[in-house]
């Protein structure tokens, strides 16, 4: 790579060091009318690192009126930069980050008031011409958030000051408290009296009275379950989420994507063509449409990020393509899937999902945590989360599926430890990713389905489960997706049918993997297996695999890959025939 590339913003929230440092910056600024026009108070849903942080510290930049003297260095050769909007630099700006508050129970309280107090009063110091000191003395004096944030409210409207409130990740640690210590704790502190309703209280208040001192409210989040929750309704300003002109206000566009690869020379490096490495890139970090009408997808862009700097920090491919970051930040999602050690109705409709491929439900703005267990507002939290996506539409409803393998693989990783953590099924999964890896370098296939049976055999709870041809396949693919040896993909397209479990070699990751598998599924139920339907069963299926073996698509993955083609036959949960 030419050293004097830009260094890449991997990472980094900050606008501010982005520029000064001459860092690689995605322009978004021709989103600031889009966001201007579209009301005073605004609330923004997307998944973590997608780019949020960063959005919110270029929003500060830009209406800072400490910064007038700076726009030309800070927006220089960016679309606003040349296209200023007459509210540039027009306001005092009120920045809060509630990542940075602890969510361990005990201490979040003292945490958060600590975390407000800090950044008000750094605030109120940053305009020392606009606050007098007996007013910043008084406000020291003053305890609790809520009524610190009212008071600096009351102040702006007296003196006719514009105010601009930015809060990023505001349920960074409700969720987290959520998730790890349960519904009480996280009922404490948002609904009644609880420390973060009062100050959503005043927020509130704020977007509701004229000249009430508080002129932009923009708040972006993971989801709205918090907002419902300490709003009483989901009314303190406009959702966007959904809107179609801001579908690519965070994240990386197509052709973003393919100028970073070109300019880090990433095709060069990985010994591929430009076409080649977009299709892993979009295999693995895009196929994001926030908004129905998207007219393309979106790429994760720390996703993105880490591919390149991991391409250029091993001089090729990785040996990771899953950021670690990213596993952490859905690894307690398996939290909202049981209920007292049992598997709830969440961890049904994300099975589901799973095995049919996509789900096609409404998208919702808003609702209480009462409420998560409601399908269609589960479906929505994993809308919002970033787990599924819109693909097209079913009559009134969108069709949502999962983005990308990146995402997949944790969701199957998740319902494998959702299986584990209630003892309904659990396996070696060390010895798992040797049989995967026996699959694909020796072509040794039998002994990962012979290892899987033999575990469904001593944990008969999982039985319950398996029954149906869809529900086996699914369990099927939990497991291939162990290692990532293989990109595994149920239902896949191939010479005119359809393929049960398509095992593709991943061999931009790895050269010398020699096999790749076509899997033909077939299912018989309880009490109707007989010796002509067994062989019924097996002969339709190798014709089937016969028609798949034909399509061309196979020796463009790779000339010296060898494929096979078994043929699975289950009875129920128990696997009767399995043979090429």
């Amino acid at each position: 790579m030419d050293e004097h590339l830009p260094r890449l913003p991997y990472g980094i929230g900050d606008y501010t060091r982005i520029r000064e440092l001459n860092m690689t910056y995605m322009d978004k600024t021709q989103f600031i009318p889009v966001l201007e026009g579209a009301g005073q108070y605004l609330f923004f849903l997307r998944p973590r690192r997608s780019g949020k942080s960063l959005m919110i510290s270029m929003l500060s930049c830009y209406y800072d009126r400490r910064n007038s003297d700076r726009f030309e260095q800070l927006f220089s050769r960016t679309w606003i930069g040349a296209n200023p909007t007459p509210e540039k630099n027009a306001y005092m700006v009120l920045a809060f980050n509630f990542s940075e508050v602890e969510p361990d129970p005990d201490l979040v309280r003292d945490s958060f008031e600590s975390y407000t107090q800090t950044i008000i009063l750094d605030f109120v110091t940053r305009y020392p011409e606009t606050f007098d000191e007996t007013f910043v003395a008084e406000l020291k004096e003053i305890k609790r958030a809520s009524n610190r944030l009212s008071s600096l409210f009351v102040y702006c409207r007296t003196n006719r000051l514009k105010l601009y409130v930015l809060i990023d990740e505001y349920d960074n640690f409700t969720n987290t408290i959520l998730t790890s210590h349960g519904k009480q704790h996280y009922h404490d502190i948002t609904h009644g009296t609880g420390f973060f309703r009062a100050f959503f209280n005043v927020l509130k208040g704020g977007t509701s009275l004229q000249d009430s001192g508080l002129s932009r409210l923009f708040i972006t989040g993971v989801s709205p379950v918090t907002m419902d929750d300490v709003t009483s309704g989901f009314n303190i300003g406009t959702q966007v989420s959904l809107y179609p002109d801001l579908q690519a206000v965070v994240g990386f566009t197509t052709e973003e994507v393919r100028a970073l690869l070109q300019s880090y020379a990433v095709p060069q490096t990985l010994k591929m063509s430009p076409d080649q490495v977009m299709n892993l890139i979009e295999e693995w970090y895009g196929g994001y449409r926030f908004t129905r009408n998207a007219d393309d997808s979106v790429f994760n862009p720390g996703m993105v990020l880490f591919f390149i700097q991991s391409v250029i920090a091993f001089a090729g491919m990785p040996d990771q393509l899953t950021d670690q970051n990213v596993r952490v930040d859905y690894g307690k999602l398996r939290h909202l899937l049981l209920a007292d050690r049992k598997l709830n109705g969440n961890f049904k409709i994300l099975k589901t999902i799973m095995e049919q491929g996509d789900i096609s439900e409404p998208i919702v703005t808003g609702f209480p945590i009462e409420e998560l267990t409601n399908p269609t507002n589960f479906v929505s939290l994993l809308y919002y989360f970033g787990l599924i996506t819109h693909s097209g539409r079913f009559r009134a409803n969108p069709i949502l599926t999962v983005p990308n393998h990146t995402i997949a693989g944790m969701i199957w990783g998740q319902l494998r430890d959702a299986y584990r953590d209630t003892d309904v099924f659990s396996i070696d999964l060390r010895s798992i990713r040797r049989d995967l890896e026996e699959m694909g370098w020796s072509g040794n296939w039998k002994p990962f389905f012979e290892h899987l049976g033999e575990a469904v055999k001593e944990y008969t709870s999982i039985r319950d489960y398996m029954q149906g041809e869809k529900v086996i396949q699914g369990f099927l693919l939990a497991y291939l997706n162990t290692a990532g040896y293989f990109i595994t993909r149920g239902e896949t397209e191939l010479n005119k049918g359809f393929c049960d479990i398509f095992l593709e070699p991943f061999t931009a990751g790895y050269k010398d993997i020699g096999y790749g598998y076509l899997i033909e599924l077939k299912y018989i139920k309880r009490g109707e297996l007989t010796a002509g339907r067994l062989e019924t069963e097996v002969a339709e299926a190798r014709s089937q695999l016969a028609q798949y073996r034909r399509d061309p698509k196979l020796n463009k993955i790779g000339d010296s890959i060898r494929w096979i083609a078994p043929v699975l036959v289950f009875h129920g949960w128990e696997m009767v025939f399995y043979d090429t």
